[in-house]
Parts: C-alpha cells; sequence; structure tokens
C-alpha cells in the first residue's frame, strides 16, 4: 500500500502530467505503479501521451521529494484520496479535470448528501456579510455541510457561521497543508479540522500563489451539488468558482443587490446569462434543489415495493440500491447501457416515483 501510494504522490509530481492527462493514463494502465513500470514504447501508444510526455515519465528521478511527502502525510495523518479510492469525492470524480490526488485533514464525510459551496468577494459591504451570516444560520439542522476557501470576506464569514452554528465546513486550500493563507485565519483553521476539515490537491511546501487558485476553485465547485455566491465583482475567483460550477451541470444560485454596485454586478452578470438562479433566501435554496425535509432517509425501498419493474429498469434499480447515489456516467457504465437508453430507464423510473434525479445528474432511490 505504501509502495503503491509513493507512485500515486509521485504520478502527481510529474511536469506536463496534469488531471486529464494522468486519469487518461490511468485508465489504460490501471494502477500510478504501473505506469512507472511501462515502457517508454507502450507509454507513447497512449492517447494525449506520445513520445515527449513518455520520455517526461520515463525520465522522473525526484523520488526524493515523494518520500519527503510521505513522510510529512504519516507524521501529521493525512488522509490521502486517490481518484481511484471508493473514499474519493463521488461528486468531484464526475469531474473530468477532478485531482488525482487529494490531501485531507479533519473529519467530516466529503461524500455527504448534502454540500453546497459559498463563494464571494473578498472586500463584502456589510449587507454582504449579514447576508451570507443570515443564510448559513438559516441553513443551520438541514444536514448541510459547507465549502469555501479560507480566503478573506465572504469566505471566512461563511466558516466563521458555520463554526457558531455547528454546521461543519470544510476550507479549500490554494497551498499545502503545512500552512495557513491567509494566516490570520490560522485559529478558524484549527477549529475547522474538528468541525469538518481542510483540503487541497497540493502537497506540503508548496506556497500559496495567485497561479493556484484556480485550482482550488474547481475543488470547491466540483465537491458541492450547488455553488451560492454572495456579492462579486465582474471579475475574480468566485466568479471563476461559479462558471466552474455551471460548467461540472451544478445548480449556481445568485444573491440580487442594488444595479450600480460594483460588489453585485457579479451577480447580476450571472442571472443575466442564465448561468445562477435568483435567490433571497435559504429557503428559496432548499426548494430548488429539494432539500426542504431535514431528514435523510435511512431505510432502503425493498424490490418487491414495485413489482411491475422491467429487466432494464431492474438493473438500473439494484445499482442505486447498493450504490445509494449514482452519476449518469456512472449508469451507463455499469449498466452497459448507452446514455439514451440510460435516461429512457431513469425517465421511467422516475415517472413511477421509484428514484429522484438529484443536481448534477445524480440519482438516487426514493
Amino acid at each position: 500500500m505504501q509502495e503503491e501510494l509513493l507512485f500515486q504522490v509521485a504520478l502527481t509530481m510529474i511536469p506536463q502530467i496534469g488531471n486529464a492527462i494522468g486519469r487518461e493514463l490511468l485508465e489504460h494502465v490501471g494502477a500510478a505503479s504501473d505506469i512507472f513500470k511501462l515502457s517508454r514504447r507502450k507509454l507513447e501508444l497512449i492517447p494525449s501521451v506520445g513520445p515527449i510526455r513518455a520520455q517526461i515519465i520515463k525520465s522522473f528521478q525526484d523520488f526524493e521529494r515523494v518520500e519527503q511527502e510521505l513522510k510529512f502525510i504519516e507524521k501529521y495523518n493525512v488522509q490521502t484520496l486517490w481518484l481511484q479510492d471508493a473514499a474519493y469525492p463521488q461528486k468531484l470524480s464526475h469531474c473530468n479535470d477532478a485531482p488525482l490526488m487529494l490531501y485531507f485533514k479533519g473529519n467530516a464525510d466529503l461524500n455527504r448528501e448534502r454540500i453546497i459551496s459559498i463563494v464571494g468577494t473578498r472586500h463584502p459591504s456589510a449587507y454582504g456579510l449579514q447576508l451570507c451570516r443570515d443564510l448559513v444560520t438559516d441553513l443551520n439542522d438541514k444536514n448541510v455541510m459547507i465549502i469555501s476557501g479560507l480566503a478573506y470576506g465572504i469566505d471566512i464569514a461563511a466558516h466563521r457561521t458555520c463554526l457558531k452554528t455547528g454546521i461543519p465546513t470544510i476550507g479549500v486550500l490554494g497551498h499545502g497543508l503545512d500552512r495557513i493563507y491567509p494566516q490570520i485565519h490560522l485559529p478558524e483553521a484549527r477549529e475547522m479540522l474538528q468541525h469538518g476539515g481542510l483540503l487541497t490537491d497540493f502537497p506540503s511546501r508548496t506556497e500559496p500563489g495567485r497561479q493556484h487558485f484556480p485550482r482550488r476553485n474547481r475543488i470547491v465547485a466540483g465537491l458541492s451539488s450547488a455553488t451560492i455566491v454572495i456579492e462579486s465583482g465582474e471579475k475574480g475567483g468566485s466568479m471563476i468558482t461559479a462558471r466552474l460550477a455551471f460548467d461540472y451541470n451544478r445548480d449556481v444560485f445568485a444573491f440580487p443587490g442594488r444595479v450600480n454596485d460594483p460588489a453585485s454586478r457579479g451577480c447580476l452578470q450571472l442571472v443575466q446569462s442564465q448561468k445562477a438562479a435568483l435567490v433571497k433566501n435559504a429557503q428559496d435554496i432548499l426548494e430548488a434543489l429539494g432539500w426542504e425535509d431535514n431528514r435523510l432517509r435511512t431505510y432502503t425501498p425493498q424490490r418487491s415495493i414495485f413489482p411491475s419493474l422491467g429487466n432494464d429498469e431492474v438493473i438500473i434499480f439494484n445499482l442505486l440500491q447498493n450504490h445509494k447515489i449514482l452519476h449518469i456516467d456512472d449508469i451507463t457504465r455499469e449498466s452497459g447501457f448507452n446514455t439514451g437508453k440510460a435516461n429512457g430507464i431513469l425517465l421511467g423510473l422516475e415517472l413511477q416515483s421509484v428514484i429522484r434525479t438529484l443536481p448534477g445528474k445524480m440519482y438516487e432511490l426514493l
């Protein structure tokens, strides 16, 4: 296991081998360790690799840096989540650019059903801050976990209100777990370890830098069923996160503001371009997501309740019974049905009130 982890970490450190190419390598070869054992000639035959990247992979020698990371992981009891692991966040895994490796410290369930991200400007108005606090407070007792980026402004306001109200919260970092940026948020970060956690795809000793924050934003968007924007200019990290969430087929919500207020222009732009739904309060969001009932289902329906299901419907029913929640891509892969056929069966099951559609093309049994 430790040997496989070594090669997993090594794969993430190879120049010019990003998440998409790394994923393709894993799909063709299987395990990270097998990638390093493959000949250069066989690596060249993998689409998107070619001679140059094959040579880069075979030339990788920085295993001393990898060993240092393994020591850090062991010393600080960091949980590693590899893309192929069952514990890897399911929602995030459906993003084609999902990180190969995540590093996590905390006690939260990253596969929790109800996860939302709250993002916004680093320079909010008093109105924006109060809106954020009210929203988070109203989500208490709704079995929700809240994700943000531990940055100034709306991010830290969301985290602080979660800690105050008892809502689990995850801070996604644009650097390694060996530091907190901005450092002034270290007290909140420490408290979050007991009430959620800290997550990153960067190894230790990675300095915070502007070039890293888009990667962080992808995780924030991909982990969540929905992204909520509270005050944002027309440019900036929160707008990037919102557009990523939209591209990932996740729900995006934005709060309105005055049309001449610079801090509201981003939200208004998202609504105007139909990338976000306009909301006024937490209730609007809960209703849109179908989360009005704060009780999570604890029973499993029995096959005998639905005697009229056809053979194809039973196949998908059994998949959902075993996995609880599945993305359309998983359903097509595991059932062997093409997307069109699977969608038709899913629609029939939904009309029979056997399943329901969740945000992000996810499905679950009723």
